[in-house]
């Protein structure tokens, strides 16, 4: 008998939120906050899920193919998806699942169980594939929105499955590159108000591709991944007003990354130039994109009044979390802030090394 304990971290989006989807490039990273999946196997033939978190238990048989899927249920699509790469279960096993990723504040807890789960299914059954983190995190992408069809992009995937500080290029062909292992002075917001994923990225998702698609129609030169900044007002002419601040946030946050990225690939970071990146990141997601919420606002603004050199929201917005830059001498007293400010929790992380199997023995 055996047992499998896999363990996947959280991540933060550093820079390139609502952008993945556009075929622009992220900066993103895995947090020390993370989901473990402890397998024992069993002789039933099913694998028995109990999520102690949310007290909940789901049995799944080994055999079962999910010919139709419920909206997302990523146990299901990521057996579906693994089946076509080998990964055929063959044995039972009971499933202890915990965590301490906050749920539903935009840190990804809901990709984690999937690539925990993912990781599991990989190292109890095999694959007929060479298994790396590319391998892995695309897995993770094609469950999770290639086969169910939703509007995300592959950030939270990569950024898990590599692990480290990764800039990952969404655009065909698709690349990314570990840019660091560590980031002193990292804090992570809870806000507590849940943030509004899937129909918060579709209609950001599907104003942005119109207006690109209207300039691309006036401007058939136009080519979104080597525009500027400067080219905002060159087109925006073209644009309904509505559209103008759609087009507008995809070419700055374009930029804010690209400048970012200038900055990780320095020997030393200077962490004021990117907290003051994130700033500006920052402002075009809350006047622009108009995904934050007040508490997240008190919850920045108290943050950067502390000392904090850099905040911003994370994820798809309308809640969720904020990702701080801070002096590392001043973490305690920016946490402090935050909380004040009304936050659910507030603290320090450290850079996350991705998923992994912890032990592989014989019970």
């Amino acid at each position: 008998m055996k047992k499998i304990t896999s363990l996947a971290p959280g991540r933060t989006c550093l820079f390139g939120d609502h952008q993945d989807y556009l075929g622009l490039p992220v900066i993103a990273c895995a947090i020390d906050r993370d989901i473990k999946l402890t397998a024992e196997q069993n002789d039933t033939r099913t694998f028995v899920l109990n999520m102690v978190d949310i007290n909940e238990v789901r049995k799944i048989p080994i055999d079962a193919t999910f010919e139709t899927l419920e909206s997302r249920d990523y146990f299901a699509s990521s057996m579906r998806v693994l089946r076509r790469y080998g990964c055929v279960p063959k044995v039972g096993y009971n499933i202890t699942i915990t965590g301490n990723i906050p749920i539903n504040s935009g840190t990804s807890s809901s990709s984690a169980l999937l690539m925990a789960w993912i990781r599991f299914l990989i190292e109890a059954f095999g694959v007929d594939q060479e298994v790396t983190p590319e391998f892995i995190s695309k897995i993770g992408y094609e469950s999770e929105v290639l086969e169910h069809g939703e509007p995300g992009g592959m950030m939270d995937h990569f950024s898990i499955g590599v692990g480290n500080i990764v800039y990952i290029n969404t655009k065909e062909p698709f690349s990314y590159e570990i840019i660091g292992t560590g980031l002193k002075g990292l804090i992570t917001g809870v806000s507590g108000v849940p943030k509004e994923t899937i129909g918060l990225i579709g209609e950001i998702k599907g104003n942005a591709l119109m207006s690109i698609g209207i300039v691309k129609q006036n401007f058939p030169e136009f080519d979104l991944n080597t525009s500027q900044i400067e080219d905002i007002d060159k087109y925006r002419n073209c644009l309904p007003d509505r559209l103008i601040p759609f087009f507008e946030a995809a070419l700055k946050n374009y930029h804010y990354t690209k400048e970012a990225l200038k900055e990780f690939e320095k020997p030393v970071l200077d962490l004021k130039k990117i907290g003051a990146l994130m700033n500006q990141h920052h402002e075009v997601l809350r006047d622009l994109l108009k995904i934050t919420v007040p508490l997240i606002d008190n919850m920045i603004n108290a943050a950067l009044k502390a000392g904090a050199y850099g905040a911003k929201i994370v994820g798809s917005g309308g809640g969720g979390s904020i990702v701080v830059i801070a002096d590392p001498a001043k973490e305690d007293q920016v946490i402090a802030a935050i909380l004040e400010a009304g936050a659910l929790e507030a603290y320090a992380v450290d850079v996350d090394p991705g998923v992994r199997i912890i032990e592989n023995i014989e019970i």
